[in-house]
């Protein structure tokens, strides 16, 4: 309990003395700490309203999540069973389709169930789960992304010397190295996002737990974590990124060079459905995550988060299916 005190003040002048009183209030340790976070879980304040027009929208984006998750599950089936598939550029796309599977599965159910329960609420726990996986999905896609470019970018340029330079081994190793940076990212800052004591109300304007969200209803001084991770967020997207760009500007100089159109439009073919993922993830997580003091933005663009998170998974195994006629001949088998 807060206990009172009275501080008597006695100002004398030349005529007559006069009395100040002051009331002063000292606040105890165990009120400070009640008036930090009253509560374990977060509330997830969600993507919809509980109107019909936002119903509508609901059941679409489900719909949409549904068919990423079994396009993407289907994927994988096909490559591990047709040994026609089994080769790097393949390998990869099977990656990819693990990776989107995942960040479906991170972000979906949770959004779901609170929407049709009404129970919005998220623990600690659970949030940093959300944290964790969705970093690391992410951020190992952002590699994975450019590690497809390199292998494009020796089948095009390098076709006679493309099973020495793109070995099991190498595939395996950018692999391993895509799932290693991302999970890195995603416990440093799982970790550290969650090590902040909360004092505002745990409402997080979100459909899923994110770590800017998270750091607004801090009660410490977060700038030098907002600085740090602002720098990951560039490195992570702008490293692959422009390894993605010089990669395919090989692969131009080397497609205009090619006298044969049915060469052309072969190598056209097998790297326009890549740029088209890259342009819709990377397009949608530049502009939330490079954008100046994006930690800090009041107002997050949630219907953009919904783009890398939940549209461009659903996309992935239908860009590659429909233009890939190896993947067309497997599903008939």
């Amino acid at each position: 309990m807060s206990r009172s005190y009275e501080v008597k003040l006695r100002l004398l002048d030349d005529e007559s003395p006069f009395l100040l009183y002051f009331s002063i209030d000292r606040i105890t340790p165990e009120e400070i700490m009640e008036k930090r976070n009253t509560t374990s879980n977060f509330i997830l304040l969600g993507l919809f309203k509980h109107t019909r027009p936002h119903l509508f929208l609901f059941m679409v984006v489900l719909t949409m999540a549904i068919a990423s998750f079994m396009g993407n599950a289907l994927m994988l089936l096909l490559i591990y069973w047709d040994h026609r598939l089994h080769t790097p550029m393949y390998f990869l796309l099977s990656q990819l389709s693990l990776m989107d599977v995942m960040l479906v599965a991170t972000i979906v159910p949770q959004m779901a169930a609170n929407y049709l329960t009404g129970n919005k609420s998220i623990s600690p726990a659970g949030c940093g789960l959300q944290i964790f996986f969705f970093l690391a999905v992410g951020g190992g896609e952002c590699f994975l992304l450019a590690a497809m470019s390199c292998d494009h970018y020796v089948a095009v340029c390098h076709p006679l010397r493309y099973p020495v330079l793109m070995s099991r081994q190498l595939c395996l190793r950018m692999t391993l190295g895509s799932w290693f940076l991302g999970s890195a990212d995603g416990l440093m800052q799982a970790a550290a996002t969650l090590s902040f004591e909360f004092c505002s109300a745990p409402e997080i304007d979100h459909f899923f737990c994110e770590a800017p969200m998270l750091v607004r209803l801090a009660c410490a001084d977060t700038s030098v974590f907002e600085n740090v991770m602002y720098i990951f967020c560039v490195l992570m997207l702008l490293v692959p990124f422009s390894l993605i760009l010089t990669s395919y500007s090989f692969i131009l100089f080397a497609v205009l060079q090619m006298r044969s159109r049915e060469a052309r439009k072969k190598a056209f073919a097998t790297c326009s459905s890549h740029l088209a993922v890259v342009g819709i993830f990377y397009g949608a997580a530049i502009f939330t995550y490079m954008r100046p003091k994006s930690y800090r933005s009041a107002n997050p663009n949630k219907v953009v988060s919904a783009f890398y998170t939940i549209f461009t998974p659903v996309l992935n195994p239908f860009i590659y299916s429909l233009r890939n006629s190896e993947v067309k001949g497997a599903l008939k088998r």
